[in-house]
């Protein structure tokens, strides 16, 4: 089997395997980056730099977001 063919069924094992996982974090940044444009949109005349820092943001509500979904689960 060649490398390739090897590599692309891991990929497509991984992403059988995290379908849902990778589904949520997809519909998350869009949420994110739509809100976030719009919010700038509406907003004229921000720097650019904010714009892009709020957007990197996203990262941490994700995290602090799925976090804390967790460790309300847990607590159940």
């Amino acid at each position: 089997m060649s490398a390739g063919k090897r590599l692309l069924e891991t990929v497509g094992e991984h992403v059988e395997e995290h379908r849902g996982g990778m589904v949520v974090d997809f519909v998350f940044a869009l949420a994110w980056v739509t809100v976030v444009t719009v919010v700038f949109d509406l907003l004229p005349g921000g720097p650019e730099w904010l714009y892009y820092l709020t957007l990197l943001g996203g990262v941490v509500a994700y995290f602090g977001f799925f976090w804390s979904l967790e460790a309300v689960r847990e607590g159940e």
